[in-house]
């Protein structure tokens, strides 16, 4: 299966020592330039920085075709939109992303929106990956997870 990524699943997952979760779940891995280039920001943690400047065989940038029209996508960042308008384009059925408005304009254009929470419970399901662990890390990030989602996904997934 081939998923588009959004900014933050990928910053996140790099930051928790997760990233190569990925290939193990996705044959590959599309991002569009407005990705790469906040992932490149001097603001992205040094960390990310170093990760994207990596050749990775399984992540691909990719260039959009064409300018992002449609309305759903108007009140996003630029990550978002490129990422949605990306997977559109290719005709690939799922992004990676984490913000809420970002995942309900995805679904809306019948994509289907996985996060980075998402990505964490497939990996466990699939025995490569001990969420637990994941989500302690995690929480050591700027990510925010609620106690109580925490405690549903753990009970979810034991």
């Amino acid at each position: 299966m081939i998923v588009v990524a959004d900014t933050s699943p990928l910053n996140y997952l790099i930051l928790i020592d997760e990233i190569d979760l990925l290939p193990d779940l996705f044959e590959k891995v599309l991002i569009p330039a407005a990705v790469l280039q906040e992932l490149k920001h001097s603001k992205s943690p040094e960390k990310v920085r170093r990760w994207i400047d990596t050749l990775h065989d399984w992540l691909e940038i990719r260039p959009l075709g064409s300018m992002i029209a449609h309305p759903l996508l108007i009140a996003l960042d630029i990550g978002e939109r490129q990422a949605i308008q990306l997977a559109l384009e290719f005709g690939i059925g799922a992004v990676l992303i984490d913000e809420a408005e970002g995942g309900k304009a995805a679904e809306k254009l019948h994509l289907e929106a996985r996060g980075t929470l998402g990505v964490l419970e497939r990996a466990a399901r699939l025995g490569k990956a001990d969420l637990r662990r994941a989500l302690i890390k995690l929480k050591q990030t700027t990510f925010r997870l609620s106690p109580t989602l925490e405690a549903a996904i753990l009970e979810r997934n034991s």
